[in-house]
C-alpha cells in the first residue's frame, strides 16, 4: 500500500489516519468536564498514539468546547504529549445566541476570536492546521486571507484548510492566499456514496441528484490536481458495516446495508483483520490518497482501524464492496 498522502508534503509527520475528538468532553451541554471526560480522553489519545495516529481532529463546538477542553488537561498534565502530535481544529459554526440564529460565520472577527478559544481550551500556544468549518454564503475571500496572515504572523496558526467546500469555493479563497490549501474534510464512506457516484455515473439516471448538490466530480477533481489533502469525516459510517444494528425491512436501501455488511465481514475473515480495517481500506484504495478521520473514541475500537495499514484491497474487491454499497448493478 501506498502510505504517503498530499498533507506529508507540509506536515511530513502527519499520519495516514486521523483521530477525531468530536466524542470527547461529554455531553453536547454546558456541564463542565470531570475526571471521567479527561481519563476517557486519555484512553483514546494513547489508543491512537499506540496505532501510529499522529494527527488529531477537533473544532471549536464539539461537545461545546469541552472536547478541546479535555485534550487541554492532558496537555497540562503531560507537557511532552503536545510534542508527538499535530492539531488542527475547525471554527465558522456559531449555535443560536443572543446575537442571532444558528449561522456560519467566516467574518475576520470571528476567525480570530474562535483562534483564541481554540488555543485556550487546548492550552497550547500554536496549531497546525486551522480548518474553516463550513462554507459561509457571505464570506469575502480577501477577509479570510488577511485574518489567517495575522494569526499565522502572530505564531498562533501554521497553516488553513477547509472543510465541506465545493472547488469553485476552494479556488476563490486560494486567489486571496499567499500560501496552498492544505486539506478540505468531507463525508465519505461506503454509507455515502455521492462522491462516488457523481464521476462514475454521471449521464445515468441510477445517479442520484443530490450528488450534484456539492458538484463532487470538480471537488475531487480539484483537490487532486492541488494536492489537497482529502479527509473523510463519517468513514465508518457510524458503524453500520462494522457491528452497529443494522436496518431491518425488504426496500433496496436496507438490503444494499445488510449485504454490504456481510461482505464486509468475509473480507475480514479471509483477509484476517477487523471490519473497521476493511471499511477503511476501501477509502484508502483511492488515488486521491483520501484520510480517513476516525470519530470513535473506544480504545478496543481505535486498534481495531489499524488493521486498514495492513491490507490493500484487489480492484475486484474494492468494486464488490462498492457495487455491495450502491445496492445495484453500474449502468
Amino acid at each position: 500500500m501506498n502510505t504517503s498522502i498530499p498533507l506529508q508534503t507540509h506536515l511530513p509527520q502527519a499520519s495516514r489516519l486521523v483521530l477525531g475528538c468530536m466524542g470527547l468532553g461529554g455531553g453536547w451541554d454546558q456541564t463542565p468536564i470531570g475526571e471521567a471526560d479527561i481519563a476517557k480522553a486519555h484512553a483514546a489519545v494513547e489508543a491512537a498514539l499506540e496505532i501510529g495516529i499522529t494527527l488529531f481532529d477537533h473544532a471549536d463546538i464539539y461537545t461545546r468546547g469541552k472536547a478541546e477542553q479535555c485534550m487541554g488537561e492532558l496537555f497540562k498534565r503531560q507537557p511532552s504529549l503536545r510534542q508527538r502530535l499535530l492539531l488542527q481544529s475547525k471554527c465558522g459554526i456559531r449555535f443560536a445566541d443572543a446575537s442571532g440564529p444558528g449561522r456560519y460565520d467566516l467574518s475576520a472577527e470571528h476567525i480570530a476570536r474562535s483562534v483564541d478559544g481554540i488555543l485556550q481550551r487546548l492550552q497550547i500556544e500554536t496549531m497546525e492546521i486551522l480548518m474553516l468549518h463550513r462554507p459561509d454564503p457571505l464570506m469575502q475571500a480577501d477577509e479570510v486571507a488577511a485574518a489567517f496572515s495575522r494569526l499565522r504572523a502572530a505564531g498562533k496558526v501554521q497553516h488553513l484548510a477547509v472543510s465541506n467546500m465545493q472547488a469553485a469555493q476552494m479556488r476563490q479563497l486560494s486567489a486571496s492566499l499567499d500560501q496552498p490549501l492544505l486539506a478540505n474534510q468531507l463525508e465519505m464512506s461506503l454509507g455515502k456514496l455521492d462522491w462516488l457516484e457523481a464521476g462514475s455515473c454521471f449521464n445515468d439516471p441510477q445517479l442520484r441528484q443530490q450528488a450534484y448538490a456539492l458538484n463532487w466530480p470538480e471537488t475531487l477533481a480539484y483537490c487532486q490536481a492541488h494536492h489537497v489533502q482529502l479527509q473523510a469525516w463519517g468513514s465508518l459510517a457510524k458503524g453500520l458495516f462494522s457491528g452497529a444494528a443494522l436496518p431491518k425491512g425488504d426496500d433496496a436501501a436496507a438490503s444494499a446495508v445488510r449485504r454490504c455488511a456481510e461482505l464486509v465481514q468475509e473480507l475480514a475473515h479471509a483477509h484476517q483483520v477487523s471490519r473497521e480495517g476493511i471499511v477503511l481500506a476501501w477509502l484508502m484504495k483511492h488515488p486521491a490518497g483520501i484520510q480517513p478521520v476516525i470519530g470513535s473514541s473506544d480504545p478496543a475500537r481505535i486498534h481495531a482501524c489499524a488493521d486498514a495499514l495492513k491490507i490493500e484491497l484487489s480492484r475486484e474487491d474494492w468494486y464488490r464492496l462498492y457495487l455491495a454499497a450502491r445496492g445495484q448493478a453500474l449502468p
